[in-house]
């Protein structure tokens, strides 16, 4: 690297933040959309982390079967590197360097979704929701971990509940991608309650349609996220106030695609549930609102991720970066900035011309 390419702190610089910020602007939608609410001291190491994890999904998703173990295995020595501050020469993997050094990321939250990648190499189905939900910790609840030690909280309740909605998340895409997995020979759905409700998995994976039966068992796991999701809302309340409404933007947009599933009865076999610009933005304007209670922080922990929240406990950090104190008028600006750039977009994707405000 040549003298002076990293910023002064670290190994990554602007070059590469601008790089991460673009693979997360074209990987992940509704998360870029609902960043832009995040402070600024915040956004940055939000987007080199998120693009680590996006650009490793794919490192294993788009290679052939034959080359996924090796492709996890590459992925493990990225990570060791990483930690060792000698990261390969990538954008992703020179920002996730400097985070992990700046906020005290343990080594086994990241390597947990690399665990959680190469069971997504091997195949593997999921027989009970625990099973499903170990695979969901992994991919998701360890993101939503790494997130919550950006923004600068490392209480366990608090994580407790950034871990409830990754799982939401994550149990709200495998509701909203059956068809898509299917028709690529995958199935996150617990199997036990395919066969509850009458459903040969292999049977379904041969020829995907969206029956009566199937749509129970979409609606079954949706039911599921809701529950936790309504527990990660008092999480939300214990993120340093700046933070607060870009994280429940994302909490309300990812929660509207199952209610879009709802709306069309629960088929995520013949279409994709997609939220509209228009309604993400109003979805945006809603996460500016006080939250409600915080009843719910001190619930215990899924089983699942007490692996997640023991692996943070065990290493405090001394010095964690907080961000800048929430600025509510300029919020309120940038709100209305995004607003108005989600309804031009969805006016182009219409073929309309943008809609005046």
């Amino acid at each position: 690297m040549p003298a002076g390419h990293a910023d002064a702190a670290g190994h990554a610089d602007a070059t590469d933040h601008a790089a991460c910020r673009a693979a997360i602007r074209t990987g992940s939608r509704s998360f870029f959309a609902a960043s832009a609410l995040l402070p600024a001291s915040v956004r940055r190491p939000a987007y080199g982390l998120y693009a680590f994890c996006r650009l490793s999904d794919d490192a294993v998703d788009d290679v052939a079967q034959a080359g996924k173990a090796a492709a996890v295995a590459r992925l493990s020595n990225r990570l060791v590197r990483v930690y060792a501050g000698q990261p390969m020469d990538g954008p992703a993997d020179r920002a996730l360097a400097d985070i992990v050094a700046d906020y005290a990321i343990p080594h086994a939250l990241p390597a947990a979704l690399i665990e959680g990648l190469a069971w997504d190499a091997q195949g593997r189905r999921y027989e009970t929701l625990s099973d499903l939900t170990a695979y969901a910790a992994r991919v998701a609840a360890s993101v939503g971990a790494m997130m919550t030690l950006i923004m600068g909280r490392r209480d366990p309740d608090v994580l407790a509940r950034a871990c409830d909605l990754g799982l939401a998340m994550q149990f709200t895409n495998i509701a909203r991608d059956v068809g898509e997995d299917a028709r690529a020979g995958r199935l996150y759905l617990p199997l036990a309650w395919l066969r509850e409700a009458g459903i040969d998995p292999e049977a379904f994976l041969a020829h995907p349609v969206a029956t009566p039966e199937l749509r129970g068992v979409i609606a079954r796991l949706l039911a599921v996220a809701d529950g936790l999701y309504e527990r990660s809302e008092a999480g939300i309340g214990g993120l340093p106030p700046g933070c607060r409404p870009a994280i429940r933007a994302a909490r309300l947009i990812y929660a509207e695609i199952g209610r879009d599933l709802e709306r069309e009865g629960h088929d995520s076999v013949g279409r994709r549930a997609r939220v509209p610009g228009r309604r993400k933005a109003v979805l945006m304007a809603r996460a500016l609102l006080p939250l409600g209670g915080t009843t719910l922080l001190r619930e215990p922990p899924v089983p699942e991720i007490a692996g997640i929240i023991e692996a943070v406990v065990q290493r405090p950090s001394e010095a964690v970066r907080s961000p800048a104190w929430w600025n509510l008028p300029g919020q309120f600006v940038r709100v209305l900035d995004l607003i108005e750039v989600l309804r031009e977009r969805e006016a182009f994707r219409e073929g309309a011309a943008p809609v005046s405000p």
